[in-house]
């Protein structure tokens, strides 16, 4: 996503600052060309130097570009893809919304045409007043970009809002941004991950050993090309950035989620691991070991992607341990898919849990390809480049909401 791109990071002064040396690491190894700007203050936290080796450019602080160095000048570095502010100050989001110029980072976004990100980070009285948020709504308005800061200790002691977020998070809100035109933009699409929790009593329950990472892998995918993403998920993974998150435990939760979400939708993918049968009743308390035995009636819980009707793209997985093309292939027809993907769990290379899977991608159409071992989310867009290519130019027709 970020290979080749022309990143401009602009740091402003505050303890938070260290994080950004991060950021910048993160998107100097994933291919990006990363320029970085300076305020006066960032560079009383951080030597220039820092930014200058991890990303193997000149760091700009000041307005005057040298004759020997016109490519820093906040003209020549506001030719950028997109501008990502981290840490952002009170001061800075002041001066950006009253359009001020004064310095070289707010120079170089006023002179911009790209989008830009903005991640504040300052001790929550700051970031509450009422002026704050007054000049994050300007910035809003016009189009920028705000990655809200997370609760935490400050660095004053107090604990509160305002925490920079991780650099991988605000690695994420990039990719968004920089995605939204991509070849799925204003689609929507919901996508399931993890396994079901069928409870047998307050503490025990019956599940599988669905990680929910190939799911997360979809959403992150999908979000990058411009969809508006719903995650139903029931895996305990950190929450994607720029999605609609549904928390389920059940497979009737996630059932009931999958058919509220689904209305306007343009594909499902159900990705999740769904139990396929739940206790006829579940204990109100926990059932004691007693003599050492536990007789359980089982009884079979809902098909989700077999139940849930519309006018959308379907795709499903199967996960078999023993001939998982043909398998997958009755799936696809029993279910009436537009795509299933299938791998096999006996392979080792794609153990529950690891980052990387081997698939075999079946369309309705009867075509079959076969994947090599690949990281989740490099399938995740194979997976994705066909559901693009099925949804061409055509949008489902929206139904109308009653007022």
């Amino acid at each position: 996503m970020l290979k080749g791109k022309n990143i401009l990071l602009g740091v402003t002064g505050g303890i938070a600052i260290y994080k950004a040396a991060d950021l910048a690491s993160l998107m100097t190894k994933a291919g990006a060309h990363v320029n970085v700007v300076m305020t006066a203050s960032a560079t009383e936290f951080v030597s220039p130097l820092v930014f200058s080796a991890l990303t193997g450019n000149e760091v700009a602080t000041s307005m005057f570009a040298s004759p020997e160095k016109p490519d820093i000048s906040h003209i020549r570095m506001a030719e950028t893809d997109i501008v990502v502010i981290a840490p952002a100050t009170a001061n800075i989001i002041a001066k950006l919304a009253g359009g001020f110029a004064d310095d070289i980072l707010s120079a170089t976004v006023l002179a911009t045409r790209a989008p830009v990100v903005i991640a504040p980070s300052m001790h929550h009285n700051m970031y509450t007043n009422t002026v704050t948020r007054e000049n994050m709504q300007k910035l809003k308005s016009r189009g920028f970009t705000f990655i809200e800061p997370e609760t935490g200790r400050l660095a004053s002691g107090d604990v509160g809002v305002g925490r920079l977020p991780a650099p991988e998070k605000i690695l994420s809100a990039v990719e968004q941004v920089l995605g939204q035109k991509g070849d799925l933009a204003g689609r929507q699409i919901v996508i399931t991950a993890g396994g079901t929790r069928e409870p047998i009593d307050p503490v025990r329950c019956i599940s599988n050993r669905s990680s929910g990472k190939m799911g997360y892998a979809l959403v992150e995918a999908a979000r990058n090309r411009g969809a508006k993403v719903t995650l139903i998920t029931a895996a305990a993974l950190p929450e994607p950035f720029g999605v609609k998150v549904v928390p389920v435990a059940t497979a009737e939760e996630m059932k009931k989620a999958v058919e509220k979400s689904v209305a306007l939708c343009d594909a499902l993918i159900m990705a999740a691991a769904v139990a396929d049968f739940k206790p006829k009743a579940a204990a109100l308390k926990k059932i004691k070991k007693g003599n050492g035995r536990l007789n359980l009636k089982l009884v079979a819980t809902p098909d989700i992607l077999a139940e849930t009707k519309g006018g959308f793209l379907r795709v499903g997985f199967a996960a078999e341990s023993g001939n998982p093309v043909p398998n997958a292939r009755k799936k696809l027809k029993t279910k009436k898919l537009d795509i299933i993907v299938a791998n096999d769990i006996t392979d080792p290379a794609c153990t529950f849990g690891s980052d990387t899977n081997k698939v075999t991608i079946i369309g309705k159409d009867g075509s079959q390809e076969s994947l090599p071992l690949l990281l989740k989310r490099e399938v995740a867009d194979r997976i994705l480049d066909r559901v693009a290519k099925l949804m061409g130019g055509k949008r489902r027709k929206r139904a109308r909401r009653k007022s």
